[in-house]
C-alpha cells in the first residue's frame, strides 16, 4: 500500500510540474507584455491575469505540498494585488523583482530534490521580504517617469495553455515508443518491396526457363516418336540417350505450372504490398502528427531570455517571432534549441549596438531581432535569425581566421562572401573579451554542426551597418529520404540524394592533377577527386584497372568535391535510424538503415566527408595531446587568490593541463612577483585584501613591460557593472565562479596564450 501511495504521489507531482510550467510560461509572457511601453493601455487587464495565474499556481502547489512555491506565490500574489489597487506603481526596479520571482519559481520547480539547503532557504526568505516590501516602489499616482529597462517584445500574449475538453495528456515517451513501432512497420514495408523485387526476378527466370523447356520438350517428343516408328535404325547408345529425353518431354507441363504459381505469388505480393504500403504510409503520416509541435513551443522562453541578455549588456532589444505556428518534429526542435540560443546570444552580444552607438548611426534606439520560420520545399523548413545591428566585420573575421591558420594560400584576394562564413569554424571569435557565455568561438561552430547533423545547412549573410541574417535549412521531420547507394569494395553505403550534386562515369584519362591532388573538370570547373575508400580507411579495391571510373559529386555550403567509388548501385528510399549510445558520434557516419536480408547499411555524413577530403576535420593524431602538453609546460602562469581552497583548486587544474604555476595571496604579492619574474598569463580573483583584482589588472596595464600580459579574472562578482569594470581596467577574460567550469578556464587560457 505504501508503494502504491508513493507512486500516486510521484504521478501527481509530475502532473503538477506540467501544470506549473504552463502557469510560469503564461506569467512570463504576460510580464514581458506588461513591461512593453506600448502595453500601458492594457495594464489593468494584464495585472488581473497575472494575479489569477499566480493564484492558480499557489493552489496547485498547495495540493502537492510544495510549500516553497506556495509561499513565493503568496508573496507574489500580494504584490500584484497592491499593484491592482494602485497602491504601488510599476517601475524598472519592480519589473526586475517580478522577473527575479519567476526565475526563483522556475529554479524551485527544476530542482532534483525538495530538501533545500539553508542557503537556498535564506535566499527565498530574502526574496519574499522584497516582494512584501519592494525597494523604491513609487505610488501609482502618476505614470513612471523613467522608461522600463531594455526588454524583448514578445508575440501577442496567448491565452494560457490548458488542456481542451477533447484532449488528454500523454507522456512523450509513450508517443516516442508508438512512433518507433510505426517506423519499424515502414522498415517492413521497404523489406516487402525487396521481396517483391526478388519474386519478380524469380518469375522472370522461370518464364525464360519455361520457354526453353517447351522448345526442348517438343524436340524430345519428336525424337521419341521417330524411335517408336523405327526402333531398329537407332544405335544402342543413341537409344539410351533418347530414353533420357523422356522426362524432358513431359517436364514442360511441370515447369509451366511452377511458373504459373510464381506469377500468382508475384501478383498477390504486389497487391499486398500496395495495400500494406498504403496503410503504413497513412499510419505513419498520422503518427508524425503526434510529435509535431509548433516552433512557438520551443521559443516560449526566448523573449525573457532576450530581455535578460539585453539588460545584462545594457542594450535595448525587441524580439519578434514570425511563423511560430509552423509545426516541426519535436525531436528536431530539441536538437535546434541550443543552436537558436547561440544565435540569439550572438545577435544580442555581437550584433546589436548600444543605444548610443545606434543614435550615432541614425538608427532607432531599440535594436530588433526577428526569428522567422517558413516551409521550404518538400519536407524542409527554413528558420531565419535576423538582426538590424552593425553586421559582421569581414576584416576582423579574416584577422582571427589568419591567427588560427584557417585561410587558404592566396587569401588576400578573398571576397567578403568567402570570408564571413569562416565564423562557423570552431575556435574563431572576433571578441576581444572572454566570459563564461561568449568569446570562446564555439557557439556558431555548434550551430553549423547541429544543422549538418540533422541533414541541413547553416549559412550567414551580412550587411555592414545594417545587420546580419543566419539561415538554417532543416528537415521538418525525421523520416525516410531518398538515398544514393554506392559500393566501395564489398561494402554498401548510402548518401542523402539532396547532397549528391552529380553522379559521373569517367575515363581514366579525364583525371588530372593540380598541386599533387587528383582533379577532374566539371562544367569547366576543376574539382578535387578523392577516394571514398581511402577516407573511410577501407582496404584498397580491385577496381584500379577498370575501363571507366565512377564518382559522386557531393555538395555542401557551396563547396563541391568528387568522391571515387567502385559502383553507383541505385537510388531508393532509405529509412534512417539515428545512432544511439555508445555510437552517438561516429566519424563519417550519421545513421544506418536496413537493406535486403536484414543487413545494416551505414548512412554517411557528408559534412565529415567534405572536411576530411579538404584536409580538415580529420581525426587528431595521437601525438597531438603530447604536443599540447609540451607547449603548456613551456608556459608560466601566476594564480592570484586569497582563499587557500580556491587557490589550490585553480593551481591543480592548470598544472594538470601541463602549465607551470606559481601562486600569490593578493594583488600586492602578485605585483611584486610580476616585477621580478616572467609570466605568460595571470589568473586572478577580484575580491582580495590590500589590492583587489581590478586594481591589479589596472597596475599591470600601466606597466610598459607588462601591458600586453593576458589577465583572466575568476570571481564571484557577476553583475553587469563588475564585468564592465573588468573590461575597463583591461582584463582579457571574466569568468564567474557560480558558473565555473574548468573547461571554460582552460579554453580561455589556451586562447589567450
Amino acid at each position: 500500500m505504501a508503494d502504491r501511495d508513493r507512486e500516486f504521489q510521484e504521478h501527481l507531482f509530475d502532473i503538477f510540474k506540467t501544470e506549473a510550467r504552463e502557469h510560469l510560461g503564461a506569467l512570463s509572457s504576460l510580464l514581458l507584455e506588461l513591461e512593453n511601453p506600448q502595453a500601458a493601455a492594457q495594464c489593468r487587464e494584464h495585472l488581473e491575469v497575472l494575479f489569477r495565474e499566480a493564484h492558480s499556481l499557489k493552489g496547485a502547489a498547495r495540493a502537492v505540498g510544495f510549500g516553497e512555491i506556495e509561499t513565493v506565490c503568496q508573496a507574489l500574489e500580494s504584490l500584484l494585488s497592491r499593484l491592482k489597487r494602485e497602491e504601488l506603481g510599476l517601475s524598472p526596479v519592480l519589473f526586475n523583482l517580478l522577473h527575479q520571482a519567476l526565475d526563483c519559481l522556475e529554479n524551485l520547480l527544476a530542482a532534483p530534490r525538495r530538501d533545500f539547503s539553508w542557503e537556498v532557504r535564506n535566499q527565498l526568505a530574502e526574496l519574499i521580504r522584497l516582494l512584501q516590501n519592494p525597494p523604491d516602489a513609487p505610488t501609482a499616482t502618476a505614470p513612471p517617469a523613467e522608461a522600463p529597462p531594455p526588454v524583448a517584445a514578445a508575440q501577442p500574449v496567448p491565452e494560457p495553455r490548458r488542456p481542451a475538453g477533447d484532449t488528454v495528456r500523454i507522456a512523450m515517451a509513450k508517443l516516442d515508443a508508438l512512433l518507433f513501432q510505426v517506423e519499424e512497420l515502414r522498415a517492413a514495408q521497404i523489406a516487402f518491396g525487396h521481396l517483391v523485387e526478388e519474386l519478380r526476378a524469380l518469375d522472370g527466370a522461370l518464364s525464360v526457363w519455361a520457354k526453353a523447356q517447351g522448345q526442348g520438350a517438343g524436340e524430345a517428343r519428336a525424337a521419341l516418336r521417330a524411335l517408336d516408328k523405327n526402333p531398329g535404325t537407332v544405335p544402342g547408345e543413341a537409344a539410351r540417350l533418347i530414353k533420357l529425353l523422356e522426362p524432358l518431354a513431359g517436364g514442360d507441363t511441370a515447369v509451366k505450372s511452377l511458373s504459373g504459381v510464381a506469377g500468382r505469388l508475384l501478383r498477390s505480393a504486389e497487391q499486398d504490398r500496395r495495400a500494406f504500403g498504403s496503410m503504413v504510409t497513412n499510419l505513419q503520416e498520422e503518427a508524425k502528427h503526434f510529435l509535431m509541435l509548433p516552433l512557438a513551443s520551443l521559443l516560449e522562453g526566448f523573449p525573457k531570455m532576450t530581455r535578460d541578455l539585453a539588460r545584462d549588456k545594457n542594450k535595448a532589444v525587441d524580439l519578434l517571432i514570425e511563423g511560430g505556428e509552423l509545426e516541426i518534429d519535436r525531436r528536431i526542435l530539441e536538437e535546434i534549441k541550443d543552436p537558436l540560443i547561440h544565435l540569439l546570444r550572438n545577435c544580442v552580444d555581437h550584433g546589436i549596438e548600444t543605444s548610443t552607438e545606434r543614435a550615432r548611426a541614425n538608427k532607432p534606439a531599440r535594436g530588433r531581432i526577428v526569428i522567422s520560420a517558413a516551409p521550404k520545399g518538400s519536407g524542409k523548413v527554413e528558420i531565419l535569425v535576423e538582426d538590424d545591428g552593425a553586421g559582421i566585420d569581414a576584416a576582423k573575421v579574416k584577422t582571427a581566421a589568419d591567427k588560427l591558420g584557417l585561410l587558404p594560400p592566396g587569401s588576400n584576394n578573398l571576397e567578403e562572401s568567402e570570408i564571413v562564413p569562416l565564423i562557423f569554424q570552431s575556435g574563431l571569435t572576433t571578441s576581444a573579451f572572454i566570459t563564461d557565455l561568449s568569446g570562446r568561438g564555439l557557439g556558431l561552430a555548434i550551430v553549423r554542426e547541429k544543422a549538418e547533423k540533422l541533414g541541413g545547412t547553416a549559412t550567414v549573410e551580412t550587411r555592414p551597418g545594417q545587420g546580419s541574417t543566419f539561415r538554417l535549412l532543416l528537415p521538418s521531420t525525421f523520416a525516410g529520404f531518398r538515398g544514393v547507394l554506392v559500393r566501395v569494395g564489398v561494402s554498401l553505403f548510402a548518401l542523402p540524394s539532396n547532397q549528391v550534386a552529380r553522379t559521373l562515369r569517367l575515363s581514366p584519362e579525364a583525371v588530372g592533377s593540380v598541386e599533387n591532388r587528383e582533379t577532374i573538370r566539371l562544367d569547366d570547373t576543376p574539382l578535387a577527386l578523392v577516394s571514398l575508400g581511402e577516407i573511410l580507411e577501407l582496404p584498397r579495391s580491385n577496381a584500379e584497372g577498370a575501363v571507366y571510373l565512377q564518382a559522386v559529386v557531393l555538395a555542401l555550403g557551396g563547396e563541391r568535391i568528387a568522391f571515387r567509388v567502385d559502383e553507383i548501385v541505385d537510388e531508393r528510399e532509405v529509412l534512417a535510424k539515428r545512432l544511439e549510445a555508445p555510437l552517438l558520434r561516429l566519424r563519417h557516419v550519421s545513421g544506418a538503415t536496413l537493406v535486403g536480408g536484414g543487413k545494416i547499411m551505414p548512412i554517411l555524413n557528408v559534412s565529415d566527408l567534405m572536411k576530411a577530403a579538404a584536409g580538415i576535420g580529420a581525426a587528431p593524431s595521437t601525438a597531438a595531446p603530447e604536443a599540447q602538453e609540451t607547449e603548456a609546460a613551456d608556459r608560466n602562469l601566476l594564480v592570484v587568490e586569497d582563499s587557500i581552497t580556491a587557490r589550490t583548486l585553480l593551481k591543480n587544474i592548470l598544472e594538470s593541463a601541463g602549465y607551470t604555476v606559481k601562486t600569490a595571496v593578493d594583488g600586492i604579492d602578485a605585483f611584486t612577483l610580476l616585477r621580478t619574474q616572467d609570466f605568460d598569463l595571470v589568473v586572478s580573483d577580484v575580491d582580495m585584501p590590500r589590492m583587489n583584482g581590478f586594481d591589479l589588472t589596472a597596475r599591470i596595464r600601466s606597466e610598459k613591460k607588462l601591458a600586453e600580459l593576458p589577465v583572466v579574472l575568476v570571481t564571484a562578482l557577476e553583475s553587469r557593472e563588475d564585468r564592465e569594470r573588468g573590461i575597463d581596467v583591461g582584463a582579457n577574460a571574466y569568468l564567474v565562479k557560480s558558473r565555473f567550469d574548468q573547461s571554460n578556464l582552460l579554453e580561455a587560457v589556451r586562447r589567450l596564450l
